[in-house]
């Protein structure tokens, strides 16, 4: 099977990645993460697959996620909590925002990553 007809399988959990909504790579793209030069050769994962990023997600239709070990968000500086919170779920909102809006994938990063990705 090419490439191509794949999809996009999780490296974690090896699933399809169906939906733009439940992508790792592209909420790391939206918040500035992951470079656009890069976002074509990157792997994939589901959001939730990467639990370090998706316990910062905090939103009333978000299931949180709890991680245990030394990255756990409980072991960290509340001030970076605080920014990695606000941060990347914003961009949690914006990927849901994005999603079925017709935008070119260049719109689609917070403004701050757009900003980062054009220095």
């Amino acid at each position: 099977m090419a490439k191509c007809d794949e999809g996009y399988l999780c490296d974690v959990c090896g699933q399809d990645v169906g939906r733009i909504e439940e992508s790792d790579l592209y909420l790391r793209y939206v918040i500035g993460m992951v470079h656009p030069e890069v976002l074509h050769v990157a792997q994939e994962r589901h959001i939730r697959c990467n639990p370090v990023l998706a316990q910062f997600i905090v939103a009333p239709d978000f299931l949180p996620v709890e991680v245990d070990g030394p990255f756990d968000k409980k072991t960290l500086a509340d001030d970076y909590v605080q920014q990695q919170e606000s941060l990347v779920t914003r961009g949690w909102h914006r990927l849901r925002e994005v999603a079925h809006s017709g935008l070119p994938i260049i719109d689609y990063p917070l403004p701050e990553a757009k900003q980062k990705y054009a220095s």
